[in-house]
């Protein structure tokens, strides 16, 4: 059962992903992958969230097979690593150093900083 909780998570995961990178491509170009940085930052403030909250005893996260179904299936399918790292090798190759350089800077803090909002969202609702 849990296996099959996984696998509908990253169906929805990736569903969404798609969703939400081809809004942003279209609502503010593809010259830079903000999509990706979105999907990435807010996948990040979805597993901080989950994981603080199991720990603050929010009851609906405490639930292993709940934890799974969206740790594991829908931020595995969601957040988007390898696309990130592709993005950024394609920028470089076309010689777009600073855009490179942004991109992973941003991706970077932006995710640690997301997860870390996420725990404190997490702990507020726990109060």
């Amino acid at each position: 059962m849990n296996g099959l909780l996984i696998a509908v998570g990253g169906a929805i995961g990736s569903l969404a992903r798609y969703w939400v990178a081809e809004w942003v491509a279209l609502a503010v170009g593809a010259a830079f992958p903000y999509g990706t940085l979105l999907v990435n930052v807010t996948g990040s403030f979805l597993i901080g969230f989950v994981a603080g909250g199991s720990w603050e005893h929010i009851r609906l996260a405490e639930a292993p097979a709940i934890r799974s179904f969206v740790m594991v299936g829908i931020c595995g399918g969601y957040t988007t690593f390898s696309s990130f790292s592709l993005q950024t090798v394609l920028l470089l190759q076309a010689g777009e150093w600073f855009r490179a350089s942004m991109n992973v800077l941003l991706s970077v803090l932006g995710c640690l900083l997301s997860t870390w909002a996420g725990f404190a969202v997490a702990a507020a609702f726990s109060r």
